[in-house]
């Protein structure tokens, strides 16, 4: 079930909202029991046919953990945390990776073996990662849980089941366990629905529409077709903003909804387009993957302890496993590498130059504004990679973004040209005007360039002059012991004016979910 759809809207959510507190009169546990029920009837809306996958995933884990929890004896609990993890690895591989190390072995040796096509379970590796995280969690004394009730909503919570944020049990069921939670308050109405309203508008009317421009642009790529320099751009550029605002919207659904409930989920993204370089970038961009990457990845591999040469070999696996995190495609390893270079770069960097530079005023601001600008430069060509079916695609789209294809202005420069007289022969050579903008043999076209340009600013500015969405509602990060990053209280009050904007937003929100759109990270 989507988000964005009429009948969770208008159906499935108020059905949910409302048995939620009215079975809270008759206790917390059945409440909380509805809810887990309800979050597997929403995986179960797509197909029903993994649902017993899931359920046989969590009791695999409850039981896992339940175990390492009580056995005595380190050592016995060390193997069965390794013999869990295993299992999960081993579940999420052969749905996720069994027929990409089938293609890749036949690639080297020549064979022909095949396997049944497997269809991806959503939510896959976001139910298993957190299932992990959890079972290192107790293992670490850092949490107990029981109740088989509580433990089932937290997996099948449905605000984050699909695609995250990724959760830690501490985050979630303590609030679970306060009986302040089962008590309706409108200021959590008020406040949920204002920041699902600002997600459900990032979805519909600007990631969906950001992918109108670059979807036939990765498309003719995929046929084998150059765009040239505008299409080329136009597509990364597109793409860039689509999936930020797509999976941004998302997060921002997820926590408005969870918020209705009362509950707090955790704030997974913080401009990350500002950023001004890589590492501030990977602590803005999708935080809750980041902070778990570095948690249970990189800090075990050896993290930065073992000197310089290793921290920068561990910060490449690390990416490198996260990019294949991502997909069983050569496509999101190369994106994972591309980042993992870029880490080590920026590290090298602010190690050997950056910290020794001493800026001020316009020269520091001149830096700063440089460096997000190149930073955001290398985000847009790596998520070139992410973004392709293939590396020979990829490469396509890249070549036209240094324009290996030529640069052909659209009809519309035609005019200003022959009006501006002489600037036609000061033109570079091979630079041309009079095409039509995505003219995409096949695909068609895809109108005039104004509509996009205009999209494309209205964008850009969002993301780097507005105010993004904790900054609006006035919530941020606390700085407690444990998960800093993710605690976050609330100074937002009701006001007549907002909610009248944020009304009218929804309604135009409403007005566009004329067609199916599901979210980008559904497929991860």
């Amino acid at each position: 079930m989507l988000f964005n759809s009429y009948e969770f809207l208008f159906l499935y959510l108020p059905v949910v909202f409302c048995g939620f507190f009215w079975l809270a009169r008759y206790g917390h546990n059945v409440s909380a029991l509805w809810l887990a029920f309800a979050s597997l009837f929403f995986y179960g809306w797509w197909s029903t046919k993994y649902i017993g996958l899931l359920l046989a995933s969590i009791l695999m884990n409850y039981s896992m953990a339940f175990l390492i929890g009580q056995v005595c004896g380190r050592a016995h609990a060390k193997f069965i945390l390794i013999f869990a993890i295993a299992a999960n690895l081993v579940l999420l591989g052969f749905y996720k990776y069994a027929n990409f190390f089938i293609d890749m072995s036949n690639y080297v040796s020549g064979g022909s073996l095949h396997l049944v096509d497997i269809i991806l379970p959503l939510g896959i590796s976001f139910f298993t990662f957190t299932q992990i995280a959890f079972l290192v969690d107790v293992y670490r004394g850092e949490a107990r849980e029981y109740n088989f009730i509580h433990y089932l909503l937290f997996v099948t919570y449905f605000p984050h089941l699909i695609a995250g944020p990724l959760l830690h049990h501490g985050q979630m069921m303590p609030q679970f366990a306060k009986s302040q939670t089962y008590r309706l308050h409108l200021d959590d109405v008020a406040l949920g629905l204002s920041i699902f309203t600002i997600g459900l508008a990032k979805k519909v009317l600007l990631a969906d529409n950001f992918g109108d421009y670059a979807g036939p642009v990765f498309a003719a790529a995929g046929l084998g077709i150059q765009p040239d320099f505008i299409e080329a751009w136009s597509g990364a550029l597109a793409y860039t903003l689509q999936l930020y605002f797509d999976f941004s919207g998302y997060s921002d659904m997820a926590i408005g909804i969870s918020m209705l409930f009362g509950v707090k989920l955790p704030i997974n993204f913080n401009s990350p387009y500002k950023a001004a370089n890589i590492i501030d970038f990977w602590r803005r961009w999708h935080m809750t993957l980041s902070q778990f990457l570095r948690d249970y990845l990189y800090i075990p591999l050896g993290g930065n302890r073992n000197g310089r040469f290793m921290r920068h070999m561990n910060l490449m696996l690390t990416m490198l496993l996260g990019g294949l995190w991502h997909g069983a495609n050569w496509t999101f390893v190369i994106w994972g590498g591309l980042h993992g270079l870029y880490l080590v770069v920026n590290h090298a960097w602010q190690s050997l130059v950056a910290d020794s530079l001493k800026l001020e005023g316009m020269a520091a601001r001149t830096y700063k504004l440089v460096a997000m600008l190149f930073t955001f430069l290398c985000i847009v060509i790596a998520w070139i990679f992410f973004r392709a079916e293939t590396f020979s695609s990829a490469m396509l789209v890249l070549k036209g973004c240094f324009g290996y294809g030529g640069i052909s202005l659209p009809s519309t420069f035609g005019t200003l040209v022959e009006r501006l007289g002489g600037l036609a022969s000061v033109l570079p050579a091979g630079i041309g005007y009079g095409g039509v903008f995505l003219n995409i043999p096949g695909l068609g076209s895809m109108g005039g360039i104004a509509p996009f340009l205009k999209l494309l600013v209205i964008g850009m500015l969002i993301i780097w002059i507005a105010p993004n969405t904790q900054q609006f509602f006035n919530f941020g990060a606390q700085t407690g012991k444990s998960f800093r990053l993710f605690n976050w209280t609330i100074s937002w009050q009701r006001k007549p004016v907002v909610g009248f904007i944020i009304g009218c937003v929804f309604c135009l929100a409403i007005s566009k979910l004329d067609k199916v759109s599901t979210f980008l990270y559904y497929q991860f």
